[in-house]
């Protein structure tokens, strides 16, 4: 257990190595504390906090950075965090995928790193479905999901159909079928149809077909946002070799996925530091995350990526108050 005195140390230390990103030393330390206390002691206590694990020397300085563990007790035991600074910001309630993309570039505007929203998992169910001839054998289909997402695919027939024909397609689709799988609704056509004319029930099959192919494709599962900005994070700018691997964890968005997957079975904002466990694959990469909802149910996650040294406290505010307004968009907008 740490004394009173060496965490004032190693949280002084933590917010100086932050701010600077040059290793601290015992003179700097006494100045940043505002401790009364001798170089001499000073050296003392950063030396039990090194035997503990909780900061390191470089080969290169005299001065001490903190590990992925230390950073952990700081995460944890020493941030005091102020959730009313970002309160002017807003996401207009649209389109799902809409609000999802603003919110990525929030992150990134606000935190100066990548922002990262993972959208909601959703069954291909279908709200309304309309069909729009465009020219002779090639119709327009159109299909509203319950979370309001507009999909269109263009159908090419076999056969020919008036605009008439179309609309009798469409009602008796969003007639017996809306709420339903596009998959189960697949196969009820194949039994329920018989009192339809051949001709209405092919074009409702291959509608149906499209209709699978456009909601599968049209969820976008990782919204990424401000790659660009840790080119001119230092820790990153000077070592090709750390960049190199934080934009391969960009590229492999199912291994995002999973990570942040953790953070929707949380309450509220969690941390993830770089090196201190297998979940963050790369020592110099932080995530701070935090799941959102519609209408009071965790349906994804959201969080900023960045350089495990990075503002803490800051990037807790940016990601809950960004989870909240996420939630309030999706849930008021529908």
């Amino acid at each position: 257990m740490l004394d009173d005195r060496a965490k004032l140390l190693l949280k002084a230390l933590i917010e100086r190595y932050i701010a600077d990103g040059q290793p601290v030393g015992s003179r700097t330390l006494s100045r940043a504390s505002g401790l009364e206390l001798s170089p001499a002691t000073i050296r003392n206590v950063m030396s039990d906090l090194e035997e503990l694990g909780l900061i390191a020397s470089p080969h290169t300085s005299a001065g001490r950075i903190p590990t992925a563990r230390g950073y952990r007790l700081f995460v944890d035991t020493m941030l005091t965090v102020q959730r009313d600074q970002f309160g002017s910001h807003s996401l207009a309630p649209d389109q799902p995928q809409k609000v999802l993309t603003s919110a990525a570039n929030l992150l990134s505007s606000l935190s100066q790193f990548v922002g990262v929203v993972v959208a909601p998992r959703r069954s291909s169910v279908f709200r309304h479905i309309e069909f729009l001839r465009l020219s002779e054998k090639r119709f327009l289909v159109i299909i509203v999901s319950p979370e309001g997402d507009v999909q269109n695919r263009v159908l090419f027939t076999e056969a020919d159909y008036t605009q008439a024909q179309l609309v009798e397609a469409a009602n008796f689709l969003n007639t017996h079928y809306v709420g339903m799988a596009i998959e189960d609704v697949r196969e009820r056509l194949l039994t329920e149809v018989e009192s339809l004319r051949g001709e209405i029930a092919s074009l409702m099959k291959a509608a149906v077909v499209v209709s699978t192919e456009a909601i599968a494709q049209g969820q976008e599962e990782v919204v990424i946002s401000g790659e660009k900005n840790l080119l001119s994070v230092s820790d990153f700018s000077s070592d090709m070799g750390h960049l190199r691997r934080a934009f391969d964890l960009f590229e492999q968005k199912t291994q995002l996925m999973r990570l942040l997957d953790i953070s929707a079975q949380a309450d509220g904002v969690r941390i993830f530091i770089g090196g201190e466990s297998q979940i963050v694959p790369i020592e110099e990469l932080s995530i701070v995350s935090a799941p959102y909802e519609v209408d009071g149910r965790v349906v994804g996650t959201l969080g900023v990526i960045g350089p495990t040294r990075m503002a803490y406290d800051r990037m807790i505010q940016i990601v809950d108050i960004t989870s909240r307004l996420v939630s309030n968009a999706l849930s008021h907008g529908k």
